[in-house]
């Protein structure tokens, strides 16, 4: 149909820990790599040739995914030696497009889960006859995103970066982080520096009088530049609220990986996964949330909306509850962790005090960490 470039070189610095050691597509949600699920739904609506565009950690990408044909795909790789922006990724990677200057070109950011109909972006591109293609989104609250008004026929008309005043909030369709560009026009952006296509790219074809095309479309979409947003994604993977090809196994409540190991009386809900190697202890109950490969949760501990890293280890009867514990950490016996904690990959948080005696009527609902050392709020 067309061939795609993926944008999966950024640093995902506000998702840290979790990127510390793994770049932000190469998180998994759903049991497999974030990445793997772009490249399910891409093969799945016929595109057969993906260039990546790396830079951060781009070591990662190509012994994973090899030359694609395992996923129905040819790729290849392009790394940046310095950050390009999403404008500068897109014309380094360019030089390993195959089509002619009228072809349709697929880009996706690397961070962003969508049901879009991919086949009817391209299909809209084509019947508009339009020099960039993109897909819009409606949101609740527009101001952390790129706003796009557009007229009734569709074609966009300015663009706001990240509205600072209710002035500037003209409208509620986002750029949703997919575009199809008519090859020519990749080739007019400038090469070897740094290029936004939000603030430069599109803004200066709007102002040479290019048509530019808004696909506003009210499939699910969610940004994964958060923590909260990653874990969400994952269990929405698993519980089907979106689709994906790449999710092992069955649709359902939960997803236990191979080599994984869950007590019989402990509880997992709310499209919760468990990954290769891990061990969830008696009575622990894991709600919505991410447990990676190798960690522990202890006997009694009470897991909501989190995320584990791989090897970290969760204490007996600890609480966390919308909290990030990195890679390899150590979170003690009645600790509770709350809302925007982040426990830092390899950091030790020793076994929580009571403050309280049980029966006090002053005391705290849960148990709190003795120090802080290692945890981020």
């Amino acid at each position: 149909m067309t061939e795609a470039i993926l944008l999966v070189g950024g640093q995902g610095t506000r998702l840290r820990p979790v990127t510390v050691h793994t770049p932000k597509p190469m998180v998994p949600a759903a049991g497999v790599p974030f990445l793997a699920h772009q490249l399910a739904r891409l093969a799945a609506a016929g595109v057969d040739h993906v260039v990546m565009a790396t830079c951060h950690l781009a070591e990662v990408f190509e012994p994973h995914f090899g030359d694609g044909s395992a996923h129905g795909l040819s790729l290849e790789y392009v790394v940046e030696d310095e950050p390009l922006g999403t404008g500068g990724a897109i014309r380094h990677a360019a030089r390993r497009l195959r089509g002619g200057p009228d072809r349709p070109v697929l880009v996706l950011n690397g961070d962003i889960l969508s049901g879009v109909d991919i086949r009817g972006l391209v299909a809209a591109h084509r019947e508009r006859g339009a020099d960039v293609t993109l897909h819009l989104t409606r949101v609740e609250d527009p101001r952390a995103f790129g706003l796009v008004p557009t007229d009734a026929d569709g074609r966009v008309l300015a663009f706001t970066e990240k509205p600072q005043t209710p002035e500037e909030i003209v409208t509620d369709q986002v750029n949703a982080g997919a575009y199809v560009f008519t090859r020519s026009v990749i080739d007019t952006i400038p090469e070897g520096r740094a290029v936004s296509v939000e603030r430069e790219t599109f803004p200066g074809l709007l102002a040479r009088g290019a048509y530019l095309h808004g696909h506003a479309e009210d499939s699910y979409w969610l940004d994964l530049g958060r923590p909260e947003a990653l874990v969400q994604a994952s269990a929405d993977l698993v519980r089907g609220v979106v689709d994906s090809p790449a999710v092992p196994g069955e649709r359902g409540e939960s997803l236990v990986l191979p080599g994984a190991e869950v007590a019989a009386d402990a509880l997992l809900a709310a499209g919760t996964v468990v990954g290769a190697g891990a061990r969830i202890g008696a009575g622990a109950l894991v709600h919505g949330s991410v447990v990676l490969d190798g960690a522990e949760v202890g006997e009694g501990a009470d897991v909501r909306r989190s995320l584990v890293g791989a090897g970290a280890r969760i204490g007996r009867r600890t609480v966390l509850d919308g909290a990030v514990v990195g890679d390899g950490a150590r979170v003690g016996a009645d600790n509770e962790l709350r809302t925007g904690a982040r426990v830092w990959c390899e950091a030790v948080l020793p076994d929580a005090v009571l403050r309280f005696s049980p029966d006090d009527p002053a005391a705290p609902t849960g148990r709190r960490p003795q120090t802080t050392e290692g945890l981020q709020q």
